[in-house]
This record gives structure tokens, C-alpha cells and sequence, in this order.
């Protein structure tokens, strides 16, 4: 019963990767989010170099290309950054994920259950930071611990018959092809099973002819999973998705019709078959970017073509703050009001998206919000340090009573994105939980929503300057949204009590009733500002 046992080890040691992966990219993420993206998405966009080098680094510390290329497509399919700089990010990428296996080949699995130990040490005793830190090393650790199991699985196979016989297939380099896109394919990375070939060539199980168009393969694989998250995206996260599929195509393709000349190559490069490996892995991803790299532009230009179509980009950044208007406290609050505007606009198209998605959700329309948010918040750190800078300076009592309420304003804005996403939460959580609302239900929120968008158009356009009707039909609203809202609890009541609704609906629907209010409520406090300054 040896193979079973081996087979069970080899099972765990993947099911222990794919979590420390899984876990580590999660992390990291989440460290990106409470950073909202600063200086990290600035330098990406700048220049295709600092994209390839943004990649690059995002990729070893999520250990996966696959994790980095689906939250690209994610915030281009949301607007934050723009088709064509996604491509060097995407490249880098797939430079970054050859790390993984080049660390293998330098034997950290062996040291593997001594990073797991000190990472675990460091979350389970450290102070907060440390504790962040430690986990982080805990599951990075964990990676290559599942690795390391897997090679302690392979070693009594490495005289098996029949898995060299598996191997064989590969005689035919399409076949080979066919195997590694499937393998990276279903497990979603191509770093276990080129990591597996490694491995396998430690051991003395496959030959560098057998390995290489696996590892091709896998590369291809990768991107299928991008191109599947891209089918919830829009129109650019589609290309971004379809440019990275081409590119490993491409590279498969060119390197197979080099096969020859690029396996003397790798040969060159080191006696080790493992190490062969991992330098064909790089060899080819590197081989990619010189290919591409300067020619991103019209490259963007034939995948456009390919797929058809506009969207708008959503700069990330301030885009009237001028440090030289500083000068003019008054200039300077007018470049203000104008970020303020932007800022508003921005909202309001969250808060239109989530109340779609309460009766029909789309994880790809919540995600494009949630990366929303992200600029929204970032407009507002940006626009209280400008209000700061303004402050320093002689201000008069009028410009005084702006600054104090442009600052109350962007707060405003602010806290309205934040109660548009808790609706997308709980969207979601009606979604997953399969609950269903009555139409009833669905009517009442429908009659709210739309008071609320209303109430939104309005605030936006009291950022061109105050007007009494605009206010008074804000406060009007706001009235009667609250008279609503209390009706419907009323009536979700009635319902309960006489069993009409499900049980699980009650909790989420009244919660999504405080979210709706609450989001006017701070539109009416947009519209107190303006009388003020009216």
C-alpha cells in the first residue's frame, strides 16, 4: 500500500501550495486595498517600464501570475487603469512567476518547515505588525512545505515504469503542449506543474525533450484562467485577458518551431536537467517581453481592432489639484469644487451600479465597484492633504466657511461609496444564499432607489453652485425617503409575521433599507454645505 500512502502525500502537498498560494495572495491583496493602491498603481502606469517592473514584483509576492493578471483585468474592466498599460504589467507578470520554480531548483523546500516555524512564531506571539508579517512568512512558507512534500511523494517513483511511460507521450511536443495547458489549466497555475517537472528531473524521472513543452504548455494554461474571469469583465478587461493569452500562444508557438536551437540554449546554461527546466521556464517569458515590450503600442492596436469598442478610464488621480494655485486660496478652492464634482460623479455611478445589482447580481459589476471605491477614497485622502496645504495660507472668512464645508463635502462623498458597497455586499449575500424577496419587497427598494438617484443628480449639480430649488428638493426627497423607508419596515413586518417572505430575507432587506437611507441622509448633509456657502 505504499503508492497509496505516496499518493495521498503527493495530494496533501498540492492541496497544501494551492492554500499557501491561495492564502499568501490574499494577503497581499488585502495590503494593497488598505494602501488603496497609492504610489504601487502610480508607477505602473507611468511608463511601460515601471509596469513590467510593477509586475514583476506583484507576482513574486502573490507567487502567482495567475493572481496578478485577474486583478489587472479586474481594475481595467473597472477603469482605473487603461488597456494599454495593463500589457507591461502582464508581462512582468509572467517574468514573476518563474521565481517560484527558480527558488525550488535553489532547494527552499528544504528549508520549508523552518520559514513555516519562524512565520508561525511571528503570528501567533508577535506584536500587530509582526503578527501581519509572520503570517505572511507563514504562508509563503507553506508553499513550498506542500512542495517539498510532493517531492518526497515522487521519489520512490522515479524507477516507476509507468510514469515514464506518461512521460512519453510527450515524444510528440504537441502532445506535450496539450498536457501542460491542460495541467495549468484545472489547477490554475502553471507553477505546480512546472514545479512538478522540477521536481520529477531531481529525481530522475523526465528528460529536458519531455519537460519543455509541458512547461510551454502550462504557460498557456495560465492565461485561460484570465481569460475566464475577463467573461464578467467589459470590453477592456477583455483584451487585457486575450493580450495575455496571445502573448503565451505566441511564445508556445515561436519556441516550438525554435525547439531545437532553444533547448541547446538551456543545455548551455547549466549540466542540471532541473535547472534546465527552470531556466526554460524563465528563458521563455523573458523571450516574450524582448518580443513585445517595444511594440506594446500597436500591439494594443491589433487586439482593439480584435475586439471592438470604448470605455471610459477613470484616472486614479486628482486631475485639477495644482500645488501652484496654492498661491490663490481662492483659485486653489475652485480646483477643488471641480475635484469635488468628479469625485461625486464617481459615486453616484456606484450607487446606481449596486441598486441594479440588488434584484440581478454580477460578482464582475461588484468587483468594478469595489475597485471604484478604491479612487474614491484616494480622491479624498488627496483632496483633505490639498484642503491642508490651502489652510497654511491667509484665508478670509468666506473662503474660510468653503474650505470647512468642501471638507465636510468630500466626507459626505466618501461615506455614500462606503454604504454603496455594504449594499453590494449584502446583494451578494441574497445571491450566494439563494434568498429570494417579494415583489413586494423589490417594488419598495426600486421606489427608494430611485428617489435616492434622483437625490445624487441634484448634489452633483450643487457642486456647480448653490441653487434653492435644488436644496429644497433634496430636503423634499429626503423626507419622503425616510416616510419610506419606515413604511417598508412596516410592511416587511406584516409580511413576516404572515409568512409571505422567507425568514432569511428579513435581516438583509432591513439592512439594506439603513444602507439606502443613510446614503441620503449624507446627500442631504451635501445639501446643508451648499446652503451654507449659498
Amino acid at each position: 500500500m505504499t503508492w497509496v500512502r505516496e499518493t495521498l502525500l503527493f495530494a496533501a502537498g498540492i492541496t497544501l501550495f494551492l492554500f499557501g498560494m491561495m492564502r499568501l495572495s490574499e494577503e497581499v491583496q488585502r495590503y494593497l486595498s488598505n494602501v488603496r493602491i497609492r504610489q504601487y498603481f502610480r508607477l505602473a502606469v507611468e511608463r511601460p517600464l515601471y509596469g513590467l517592473v510593477t509586475g514583476i514584483v506583484t507576482t513574486v509576492l502573490f507567487q502567482s501570475s495567475t493572481a496578478t493578471s485577474v486583478l489587472v483585468v479586474g481594475m481595467v474592466s473597472a477603469g482605473l487603469m487603461s488597456f494599454y498599460r495593463s500589457l507591461a504589467i502582464i508581462l512582468g507578470a509572467d517574468v514573476g512567476t518563474t521565481v517560484t520554480v527558480q527558488l525550488v531548483v535553489w532547494k527552499v523546500t528544504e528549508i520549508s518547515p523552518l520559514i513555516v516555524f519562524c512565520g508561525g512564531m511571528l503570528w501567533f506571539f508577535g506584536q500587530q505588525r509582526w503578527k501581519k508579517i509572520g503570517e505572511g512568512v507563514f504562508y509563503f512558507g507553506l508553499i513550498f512545505f506542500g512542495l517539498e512534500l510532493v517531492s518526497i511523494a515522487t521519489a520512490p517513483f522515479k524507477d516507476s515504469v509507468a510514469l515514464r511511460e506518461v512521460f512519453r507521450w510527450a515524444d510528440n511536443p504537441l502532445l506535450g503542449l496539450a498536457m501542460g495547458i491542460v495541467a495549468a489549466s484545472i489547477i490554475h497555475s502553471s507553477a505546480i506543474p512546472i514545479t512538478i517537472l522540477v521536481i520529477l528531473a531531481q529525481n530522475g524521472v523526465i528528460t529536458l525533450y519531455h519537460a519543455l513543452p509541458i512547461v510551454f504548455g502550462a504557460n498557456i494554461g495560465t492565461a485561460i484562467t484570465a481569460l475566464l474571469a475577463s467573461l464578467v469583465a467589459n470590453v477592456n478587461g477583455k483584451r487585457t485577458a486575450l493580450a495575455h493569452f496571445l502573448f503565451k500562444l505566441f511564445g508556445a508557438v515561436f519556441c516550438l518551431l525554435a525547439f531545437p536551437l532553444f533547448m541547446r540554449i538551456v543545455a548551455v546554461l547549466s549540466p542540471d536537467v532541473a535547472q534546465q527546466i527552470a531556466y526554460g521556464h524563465l528563458l521563455f517569458n523573458v523571450f516574450i517581453v524582448a518580443f513585445f515590450f517595444f511594440f506594446l503600442q500597436p500591439f494594443s492596436y491589433l487586439v482593439e481592432k480584435i475586439i471592438p469598442g470604448r470605455v471610459e478610464t477613470l484616472p486614479i488621480w486628482p486631475e485639477y489639484l495644482d500645488d501652484r494655485s496654492l498661491q490663490d486660496p481662492a483659485s486653489a478652492l475652485e480646483q477643488v469644487r471641480k475635484e469635488l464634482r468628479r469625485q461625486m460623479y464617481l459615486v453616484q455611478r456606484m450607487c446606481a451600479e449596486s441598486m441594479n445589482l440588488i434584484p440581478h447580481f454580477s460578482e464582475g459589476r461588484a468587483r468594478d465597484i469595489r475597485y471604484i471605491e478604491l479612487v474614491v477614497d484616494n480622491l479624498r485622502r488627496e483632496l483633505n492633504r490639498y484642503l491642508m496645504k490651502i489652510s497654511r495660507g491667509g484665508l478670509s472668512a468666506d473662503l474660510s466657511r468653503k474650505l470647512f464645508a468642501y471638507s465636510g463635502i468630500s466626507d459626505d462623498i466618501e461615506r455614500i461609496g462606503n454604504h454603496a458597497v455594504y449594499v453590494v455586499d449584502l446583494a451578494r449575500e441574497r445571491h450566494r444564499g439563494n434568498i429570494e424577496f417579494t415583489r413586494w419587497a423589490f417594488a419598495e427598494v426600486e421606489e427608494i432607489a430611485e428617489l435616492i438617484n434622483r437625490n445624487m443628480a441634484d448634489a452633483v449639480s450643487l457642486l456647480d453652485g448653490a441653487d434653492t430649488e435644488l436644496i429644497t428638493r433634496i430636503f423634499a426627497r429626503e423626507d419622503r425617503i425616510d416616510r419610506l423607508v419606515r413604511e417598508a419596515r412596516r410592511r416587511h413586518q406584516e409580511r413576516y409575521l404572515s409568512c409571505i417572505c422567507q425568514p432569511e430575507a428579513g435581516p438583509i432587506y432591513i439592512e439594506m433599507l439603513i444602507r439606502l437611507e443613510r446614503m441620503s441622509d449624507h446627500c442631504e448633509n451635501i445639501a446643508e454645505y451648499a446652503r451654507d456657502l449659498k
